[in-house]
């Protein structure tokens, strides 16, 4: 394949990917800013947990993206358009509001921005599934985790910055202008014909069928389990990070650069060196390798834990824990694209997505509840556990052979030959 041809689609993946993820973010660290300064009452900021909802609920829908689509358009480029001009129309919206008089409102706004932007995650990654050969899935997940990062990055750190300087309404225009931008990739990007044809003619009685059909490959329960082992462990350790920075004094801004702009970069740079490795020791071996070497990192928790505070210190266990993270993710999402059919793209890899969404959150709750029992040392202990149960379980029982991507991916060339 020609570089130029491998460079369009990275550049389109992670425009796509970064304008995702932008909005978002600005809303959760922005927003919660906003209320406190106008004194609204911690329950209410609390309230703003609901905006990730859609990301845990959103193979529901995801059914209909598939089979659905305007085909002049390309089936899921369609959707991506559309979902991304729905979160410009509505940021646009925002910015012309007082939020001091409008709160209620800006509040719907923002949560129908995040069931746009977690509708749109649905059909870039059903493009991405159908846009990557399975020896090009590791690069273009480092693009995916990288593009998330890099998002986290701008929204929840840059666009801060401009809200600060610049004000409500600007800082919002700034966005919409951002992901209209962000649309020129996809605008130029022509989608091969769908495989979706069959699907659609099923109509509506069709839904539980394509929700259901995913977990009827083999293996598809203990791949399953060790989605939620394999991100429970790092998700549970993390969560009571942040709160530990705090109770060891350091200031809001130190937490926020540490977690921030520190944290995303080395996330950027797994999933780069995660991206060129995966493919030399193939799937099964980078999930081993990253996994153990994640619980080690994580292991470095333990740390400032047991009263070890000192600034390089600090950055040292962030930079790997974060390095690891990323390596570890990106091999985890190119073996579920691996798992992802063509036809119904979108929704085996939305139902993956979720699955591991909802394991972090249930790790996040148990961790809160663990901590005030046996303390910060006792959470990093149980999370280095389960980070090495999945490896276990890996080692042991996973078989990336006979994937549906891949034999969808065989049956589609023999049959354009």
């Amino acid at each position: 394949m020609p570089r130029t041809e491998e460079l369009k689609k990275l550049v389109l993946l992670a425009s796509l990917y970064v304008s995702q993820i932008i909005p978002v973010h600005f809303l959760l660290a922005g927003l919660p800013v906003i209320m406190r300064q106008r004194g609204m009452s911690l329950d209410a900021i609390g309230a703003l947990s609901l905006l990730a909802v859609p990301a845990m609920l959103k193979f529901l829908w995801s059914p209909f993206i598939d089979r659905y689509s305007f085909k002049r358009w390309g089936h899921y480029r369609f959707w991506i358009i559309i979902f991304q001009l729905l979160v410009v129309g509505v940021t646009v919206i925002c910015a012309g509001l007082d939020i001091d008089k409008n709160l209620s409102i800006v509040l719907v706004c923002t949560f129908l921005m995040a069931v746009f932007c977690s509708s749109q995650d649905i059909a870039t990654d059903a493009l991405a599934v159908g846009l990557l050969k399975p020896n090009e899935r590791s690069l273009g997940n480092g693009v995916q985790m990288g593009g998330h990062y890099l998002g986290t990055i701008i929204g929840g750190g840059t666009m801060l910055i401009l809200l600060n300087r610049l004000g409500w309404t600007a800082s919002l225009l700034i966005m919409a202008l951002i992901m209209l931008v962000a649309l020129i990739p996809v605008l130029r990007h022509k989608e091969r014909k769908p495989q979706q044809e069959e699907l659609a003619s099923l109509g509506i009685k069709g839904y539980f069928q394509t929700l259901s059909n995913f977990f009827r490959h083999r293996g598809t329960v203990t791949w399953l389990l060790i989605l939620v082992l394999y991100s429970a462990g790092s998700g549970m350790a993390s969560t009571m990070f942040r709160p530990l920075l705090s109770d060891l004094g350091l200031s809001l801004a130190e937490i926020g650069w540490l977690l921030g702009i520190v944290s995303c970069t080395a996330g950027i740079l797994g999933a780069i060196a995660a991206s060129l490795l995966i493919p030399s020791l193939g799937r099964k071996r980078s999930l081993v390798l990253f996994g153990l070497l994640q619980a080690i990192a994580i292991a470095t928790y333990l740390l400032p834990a047991s009263g070890v505070t000192n600034l390089p210190t600090l950055y040292l266990v962030v930079i790997s824990v974060q390095i690891l993270s990323g390596a570890a993710h990106t091999t985890l999402y190119t073996v579920m694209m691996d798992k992802s059919e063509l036809a119904t793209a979108g929704t085996d890899f939305t139902i993956q997505a979720s699955i591991i969404f909802m394991g972090v959150i249930g790790a996040s709750v148990i961790s809160g509840v663990l901590a005030k029992s046996i303390g910060y040392q006792g959470v990093f202990m149980s999370a280095i556990a389960i980070s090495l149960v999945s490896v276990l379980v890996i080692s042991r029982n996973f078989d990336n052979t006979n994937n549906p991507g891949s034999l969808t991916r065989k049956k589609a060339s023999s049959t354009s030959q």
